[in-house]
Formats: structure tokens, C-alpha cells, sequence
């Protein structure tokens, strides 16, 4: 079995840790786009080009899935990659979870990157899913460049001043922007308020990762032997993971069991 995330930089590491997790099995590949990010901020075409590109350099590696681990992505070019790769190669996008989030009853904050923040997709799935409760978009410019980068005291700063911007009753934050993930919990411990509850967090790895499984026809078998490969492709070339991926956790566990292929 082999799995394909694809991302414009090192977000893809949340998902590829969670199809890890569900089968240490699967070898995976991961394809990002460090010549052509950031891509939040760019024109639909661009990010439309420069994704079908990223994918193309995956779908090489004969992968069984492509999971487009990235919400930029998925908004502006999930049906160009669809159209390119579809049906021999099924592709997964990942949406932000709104849905989930709601279901314990607001306030809820959606992190998203300025461009996402206000954008007629995220205000049509508020619309959609999310009409019974309170939200707030807030709006994270710079965290997604601080995360690539593993940043530490930029992570701090742009976590801090979108803590600020969330209100103080929010009982739960959706993390719009897969990079976002990869510093969940610097965000729950700056958004947590004396005397309440933790806030709770709501990613989207886990789901897109599961119904990359469900799509191959794959049970999860997170017992299962983990002898898997990892290929890593940097604007198509073939590579290490990048040392900032080596920050995170996720990171750190592709790299802890993969040989590069």
C-alpha cells in the first residue's frame, strides 16, 4: 500500500502522521511546493498550476491515494486534480472541521490564514454546518510561515495575537490550515481560560487520513509491522524531509521509522 500527501509545504506532516499511525505499513509519499509557497496568498490559477504539479510529481510514484493535505488547495484546485487523476487515482481534499466542532455547541473560532479567513468557502460551510452557534473567524497572518519555518519565537507571536483576536467564552477552535496542526498545543494552551475547561481542537489529519483507507478499500491496522518507505519530493526533486519537519512530532516519527526512497 502506498499513500501520497501533497501540500505546498510541511502541513501534509499532520495527515501523513495519522495514515502512520493507522498503518505503519503504508509506504507514503510526500510531495510539496517549497519553490512555489507560500500559496494562501496567490491567485486560484497559480495555486491551481502549481498544485496539479505537486500532484503530478506524487502520482509518479504509483501511489493507491492522494490525500491533498491542504485547505488552500483543496478550496482553489480539488476539481483540477480530480479531473487530472480521477478514477485511477482517488483523491482526498481536506475540509475544515466545522461540522465536528459544533456538535458539543459554541462559541467556536475557525483559525484560518488571512486569505481563507472571510472567503466565500469558509463562510459557506459556517453557513452550511454551523448556523446553531456562534462563530468567529479568526484570522492568523503569518503562523502558517512561522510553522514551515519552525520558527519558535515567530510561532509564539502569531499564536499569541490570534489568541487575542478569539474571544474568551469560545469552548472550541477549528484549525483551518493543516500547518496549523502541528502546533495544536501551543494553540489550546494560549486560548485556555482560567477556571474553564480546555478548549477543545478540531484538525482535519485524522479524517482526511481515514478516508484515504476507506477510499482504497483498506481497514486500519495500526498493529501492523512498520517496515514502510518514505519518499519525499521538494518542487519535484527528490529529497530528505526538510530539517524543520524534524520539529514537530510528526515529523519525527516519519523520519524515526522511513528509509528515503
Amino acid at each position: 500500500m502506498k499513500i501520497a500527501l501533497m501540500d505546498s509545504g510541511i502541513g501534509l506532516l499532520a495527515a501523513a502522521a495519522a495514515v502512520r499511525r493507522l498503518r505503519p505499513d503504508a509506504d507514503l509519499v510526500l510531495s510539496s511546493d517549497p519553490d512555489g509557497m507560500p500559496w494562501g496568498p496567490r491567485t486560484p490559477e497559480y495555486v491551481t498550476a502549481h498544485a496539479l504539479d505537486v500532484a503530478r510529481a506524487a502520482a509518479a510514484h504509483r501511489p493507491d491515494a492522494l490525500i491533498v493535505a491542504c485547505n488552500t488547495a483543496s478550496v482553489h484546485a480539488l476539481p483540477a486534480l480530480r479531473a487530472a487523476l480521477e478514477p485511477a487515482l482517488p483523491v482526498i481534499g481536506t475540509v475544515p472541521a466545522i461540522k465536528p466542532s459544533v456538535a458539543a455547541g459554541g462559541p467556536v473560532a475557525i483559525w484560518a490564514t488571512p486569505a481563507t479567513t472571510g472567503s466565500a468557502y469558509q463562510r459557506g460551510l459556517i453557513e452550511e454546518f454551523a448556523r446553531s452557534v456562534e462563530v468567529t473567524e479568526v484570522p492568523c497572518p503569518g503562523l502558517a510561515d512561522a510553522v514551515q519555518h519552525a520558527d519558535e519565537s515567530a510561532i509564539d507571536l502569531a499564536v499569541a495575537a490570534a489568541a487575542a483576536r478569539t474571544p474568551r467564552d469560545v469552548r472550541a477552535v477549528v484549525l483551518g490550515c493543516t500547518h496549523y496542526e502541528l502546533v495544536a498545543e501551543r494553540i489550546r494552551a494560549a486560548v485556555r481560560q482560567p477556571g474553564l475547561p480546555p478548549v477543545a481542537l478540531y484538525g482535519s489529519a485524522g479524517a482526511v487520513a481515514a478516508q484515504a483507507l476507506r477510499r482504497i478499500g483498506a481497514e486500519p491496522a495500526p498493529s501492523a509491522e512498520p517496515s514502510a518507505g518514505l519518499a519525499v519530493l521538494l518542487s519535484g526533486r527528490p529529497a530528505e524531509l526538510p530539517q524543520a519537519a524534524l520539529a514537530y512530532a510528526e515529523g519525527q516519527l516519519l523520519g524515526a521509522v522511513s528509509t528515503v526512497r
